[in-house]
Parts: structure tokens; C-alpha cells; sequence
């Protein structure tokens, strides 16, 4: 009898923890491979997921013999999976137009991916930045070091283009890769991309990428640099994605989506501009799943990218079921989906960036630091952490690296009082500060916006600004007209904000995070002309050591702080909805949907995903 009891025990246990976790899940036990080491660790976590108006904490424990993914059940194939685009799709050739929205990740494959076994209490993969413990080999299978100028691919056998003109199945190998990075940098005659500014990027050190063999590629590097050279080759940025070599030379470039082709899970069948992109399964991927090695990848039949660049629109389309995921929400969109859609699940995610407001640092009156200190001055930042985001989220402002990489940076609390009073709310000396620099009140301009910012938050900023007199118009632009008006001619005359792409507070690689300021980078919208910068950049190439890229990297981020180069806001807390139908989703950075300007990684996420049709 009391076995009986146990046993039942157990099975009431285990159905509810299949109820709870549909989207988001924990675990006990996990296997993290990175592409050279493997290690295991046991552990016992809590995950927050919000099913109803609050947020509620539950612990999951997976029975000792079990594995911690088992709670989403077995896999099933079929179904399309259906997602957001919050902008036109405009970028098929990454090499011609890096910077625009592209969904080239469903089709197009790098050679790291995510490591899918990895209980997400250990790294959640939330961060734009993979930090090398937690990378494992897609198109390669591992990686070494021969020297430490030398880092060596062994490319993973069997895998092929996908089985259309002009490559027709043909297998991919290491010349493949070797192509696509001599087409990157310039090597092998030739000619160097000019869309990713090098060398103001960590790039500038490579010196050779060759073959030796089908499945060898070796990459020689001037300096030792470890952290540049993993950061290099195992970015999440588009230039680790491998283009196919045939349809280069037999279209000349990659503009037209006709033209799409990859190695990855999804074939491109069709799109239109403004409305959607079609995806069908490859029926020859080479790709398994890790937890389930048994099952060939992808399991969806198909996706659909629905382009939505209204978030009105895209909630609206969650609400009824036609989208499967939605993300980069507030925390109060997420109450109010909570009361009317209790059942979609809710995943607490954090903005990959600070909120902050770009003012043009080559233009007067914001090319003088007093301006742009007295701006930052005139906000109330621990009122909009307890008041608009309800306690939700640090009242601190940043530097450059946002606090999440722990150990990087230079982190508000280690901050000199001298240099936190200057982010303190303080419009009297705001007033000053303008007079100081000569600014005759009450002095208008504007800030360019996207229609996906917080235009409330940034009304709550106007106001602020209206007190010390400086009137503030905003002016709302489609994702995509906005990086043609503000990155790519950079005819904005004020201040420029994109939710998610400010460069305050970023999650990713240290050595892109160096170059965010330096003169000739795309994302340098304020147009800083810091000699400093691209000095330190330059430094932290000839560093050999981890430590001293570290100290390079902290005094980077003192001297942005002084120099109010961006006027920081708050990092907040983010909301991506689920439906309970869609499996293995726990608020993985740029797994699935469409934010303008990311490196999506729909190769890796949306092969392995799958939908339950019994609750679809």
C-alpha cells in the first residue's frame, strides 16, 4: 500500500509539472558541452512563469533517473510554426546589407550553435553574448587551439546545401567556409566588406582563414588574443554566417529572396515585401536532436514570419492564436494580457539593452558635454524604476556593458560619487548646466523614434525636458525607414532612440561592445569623433591576456559614463508571450522572432521547437 501511494505520488507530480512548464522549465540534472570540454552539473532550480494577472514561482524537481527537458513531453513533427517580423524584411545578402532585417537564420547556418541539453538555471541563453562555456559546434563539430595564434575548425561531416539550384545537394566543406570569410575580410583576392567597419571591429587581427582538406579550416591571428579570437568566430553577429559559395558566383550577390539558399532546416518558398515569408522543412537536414538523439531536426513542417510592425496589431494576433510567439514586452502589457489570456504563457526576459536616448555629439548645442550631462540630470530615474515600472527593474543607469556580464564592465555600484551625482536627479543644476553652455531657453529639437519604442516612457522624459526648457517633439518611424533615416544617412539633427538597439547596457561580445563609439561604425548614430575610443579598441587587439581586455574594457566604459556620450534611462524588465502549444521556448535571445536588426537564430531554435497539436 505505501508503495502504491508513492507511486501515485509520482504520477501526480509529474503531470502537474508537465501543466506548469509548457513554455519555461527547470530542472536538476544537465550536461553543458562546449565544443571542446564537457562537464556536469546538478542542481535544483525555481523558474518564474505568469499564468494568470501575478506572477507566480514555482519549483519544479525531474525524478533522479529523468532528464530535465522531459516535462515538455515527446516531441511531435508537423505544423507551421507562425511568427512575428516587426519590420519589411529588406536584407537577403548579408554581405551587401548587414545592418537591415533579415530572417537569412532560417535557411543560412554559422558554425556554432547553442548548447540544447543545458539546463537554462546554469545559462539561459538570454544575452546576446555566448560566452565560449556554453558554445557547441553546429556546422563544425569542435574546435582547438594548435598555438595561440592558431584556431582550428574541424568542420562536422555529412552535411549538405539544401537540395535546389545552384548547389543542388552538393556537400558542404571547409573551401565553403573559407569563401565566405575571404569574402568578410579580403583574403584571396578578394574585395573586403565594407559593412561591418573593419577593421574598427575585433576582425582587424585575422591575418588567414584556409583549407586543409574537406573538413579542416585553420585561421591564423596576429596578436595571441583568445577573447577576440572566440568572440570573433563565435558571435552571434552575421558574419559567421555561411553564405553558399555557388549562388554568389552564379547570381553575383545574394539581393534576390529567389536566390536563397543554405544548409539550414528551412527552405525559403516565398515572400512578400510588407506582408510574408514562407518556409518549408528541408528534407534533407543533417541535423538531430540532442535531447532526443533518436529524432531527425527540424519538427515543424514549415514557418511563417508574419510582418507586423505594429505592436498593437501583433498583440492582437497572440490573443487569437495566429501568432505563437510575441516578445519585447512591457511588464505592462504583460498584466493586461494576463487578465485577458491567462493561458498564454509568460517568460520574464531583460532588455538586451538600456534604454537611453542618442543625442548627435558632432552638433550643437549636444556637441558640448554640459548639454548632454544636464539632460541626463533633468530625469528622475529611481521615479520611473518605482513608479512607471513598478519596482520592476533597478533604478541605475549604465555605461556601456549592462550589468548582466558579470565580471565586465564597469558596474553602477562601483561608481564614484563624484560620477553618480552627475546621473542624479537634479534639475536646478540642469538649469545651470545649460546656461553655462550658452543654451538660450526654451530650446526645441526632436528625437526619432521607432514605432516599437516606449512612447510612454519617452512622453515621462519630454516632461522632464519641458522643466528645464528644452522642448522635445517625437517623431515615429517604421523599423525600417528609421535605420535608413538614422544609421544608414544619419540625417537626424537631435537626439535618435530604437528600443533594443541603444548603446547603453549591452549584453554582447566586449570587443563589439568596444567599437559601439568608434568613428565608422554603423551603430555609432551618435556620431562621437573620440579619438580615445578607437585607441582603446586598438589596445585591446594587441592585448594576449583575458584580464587585460577586461581593464581595457572597464576604463572604456568610466570614461563613456563622464562623457554622457548617450543619455542612459533603465535597463527593464521584459515580457515574451508563448503559446502553451509551442515547446522548448524558454526566452532564448534572438531564438525565434524578428527584432530589426538581430541575428536571428531560427537554424538552431526553430529546428529543434515543436508544437503539440493536442493543444493547438
Amino acid at each position: 500500500m505505501k508503495n502504491r501511494l508513492i507511486w501515485l505520488g509520482l504520477i501526480f507530480f509529474l503531470v502537474a509539472a508537465m501543466l506548469l512548464s509548457s513554455c519555461s522549465t527547470s530542472t536538476t540534472s544537465t550536461t553543458s558541452t562546449s565544443a571542446t570540454t564537457k562537464t556536469t552539473t546538478t542542481t535544483q532550480t525555481t523558474t518564474s512563469t505568469t499564468t494568470a494577472a501575478s506572477i507566480t514561482t514555482t519549483t519544479t524537481t525531474t525524478a533522479a533517473t529523468g532528464n530535465w527537458w522531459d516535462s515538455f513531453g515527446t516531441p511531435q513533427y508537423g505544423g507551421t510554426m507562425i511568427l512575428r517580423m516587426n519590420s519589411d524584411i529588406t536584407a537577403w545578402d548579408l554581405y551587401v546589407t548587414p545592418a537591415s532585417t533579415n530572417i537569412t537564420a532560417a535557411f543560412i547556418e554559422k558554425t556554432i550553435g547553442d548548447d540544447w541539453t543545458l539546463d537554462p538555471s546554469i545559462y539561459s541563453y538570454k544575452t546576446n553574448w555566448r560566452p565560449p562555456d556554453y558554445v557547441k559546434g553546429n556546422l563544425m563539430e569542435t574546435y582547438e587551439f594548435t598555438d595561440p595564434n592558431t584556431y582550428v575548425m574541424h568542420l562536422r561531416h555529412g552535411v549538405k546545401w539544401q537540395n535546389i539550384a545552384p548547389a543542388f545537394g552538393r556537400e558542404f566543406v571547409a573551401s565553403d567556409v573559407v569563401f565566405h570569410y575571404s569574402r568578410l575580410l579580403g583574403f584571396n583576392g578578394m574585395p573586403q566588406n565594407p559593412n561591418y567597419g573593419i577593421p574598427a571591429n575585433a576582425w582587424i587581427n585575422c591575418l588567414s582563414v584556409t583549407a586543409d582538406g574537406d573538413y579542416t579550416v585553420i585561421m591564423k591571428w596576429k596578436n595571441p588574443n583568445p577573447e577576440q579570437i572566440l568572440e570573433s568566430v563565435q558571435g552571434l553577429g552575421d558574419e559567421n554566417a555561411i553564405e553558399c559559395p555557388d549562388a554568389v558566383k552564379a547570381y553575383g550577390n545574394l539581393n534576390d529572396w529567389h536566390h536563397a539558399i543554405g544548409t539550414g532546416p528551412f527552405i525559403l518558398t516565398d515572400f512578400v515585401s510588407g506582408s510574408a515569408a514562407n518556409l518549408k522543412a528541408n528534407p534533407d537536414y543533417w541535423g538531430i536532436d540532442e535531447r532526443h538523439p533518436q529524432n531527425r531536426l527540424p519538427y515543424v513542417a514549415g514557418l511563417t514570419f508574419l510582418i507586423m510592425p505594429d505592436n498593437a496589431t501583433a498583440l492582437a494576433a497572440m490573443r487569437s492564436g495566429k501568432l505563437d510567439v510575441v516578445n519585447q514586452q512591457t511588464s505592462t502589457t504583460a498584466k493586461s494580457m494576463a487578465m485577458t489570456n491567462p493561458k498564454i504563457i509568460q517568460i520574464t526576459t531583460q532588455q538586451s539593452t538600456t534604454s537611453a536616448l542618442v543625442p548627435r555629439n558632432d552638433t550643437a548645442p549636444f556637441n558640448d558635454v554640459r548639454v548632454r550631462q544636464a539632460l541626463q540630470m533633468s530625469i528622475d530615474l529611481r521615479d520611473i524604476a518605482t513608479n512607471y515600472y513598478n519596482g520592476t527593474c533597478l533604478p541605475n543607469p549604465s555605461s556601456l556593458t549592462g550589468a548582466a556580464l558579470t565580471g565586465w564592465g564597469f558596474p553602477y555600484d562601483q561608481w564614484p560619487q563624484d560620477l553618480k551625482d552627475q546621473y542624479a536627479y537634479n534639475q536646478t543644476e540642469a538649469k545651470s548646466l545649460l546656461a553655462a553652455a550658452g543654451v538660450t531657453t526654451p530650446f526645441h529639437t526632436d528625437i526619432v523614434v521607432t514605432t516599437t519604442s516606449d512612447i510612454d516612457l519617452l512622453t515621462i522624459v519630454q516632461g522632464k525636458f519641458a522643466e528645464i526648457g528644452v522642448i522635445m517633439d517625437i517623431r515615429k518611424m517604421d523599423s525600417a525607414s528609421w535605420l535608413n533615416f538614422v544609421r544608414v544617412a544619419h540625417k537626424q539633427d537631435g537626439l535618435s532612440e530604437q528600443l533594443g538597439g541603444d548603446p547603453l547596457g549591452l549584453t554582447f561580445e566586449p570587443f563589439r561592445q568596444l567599437g559601439r563609439f568608434n568613428v565608422g561604425n554603423p551603430a555609432n548614430i551618435g556620431m562621437v569623433t573620440d579619438p580615445k575610443i578607437g585607441a582603446w579598441l586598438t589596445a585591446a587587439g594587441n592585448a594576449t591576456t583575458v584580464d587585460q581586455v577586461k581593464q581595457i574594457v572597464k576604463d572604456e566604459n568610466e570614461y563613456i559614463a563622464y562623457q554622457h556620450f548617450a543619455i542612459s534611462l533603465l535597463t527593464p524588465t521584459q515580457y515574451a508571450f508563448c503559446q502553451p502549444w509551442l515547446k522548448g521556448y524558454t526566452g532564448q535571445a534572438f531564438s525565434l522572432t524578428g527584432e530589426v536588426g538581430a541575428p536571428l537564430a531560427c537554424y538552431f531554435y526553430a529546428s529543434r521547437f515543436w508544437i503539440d497539436a493536442t493543444l493547438k
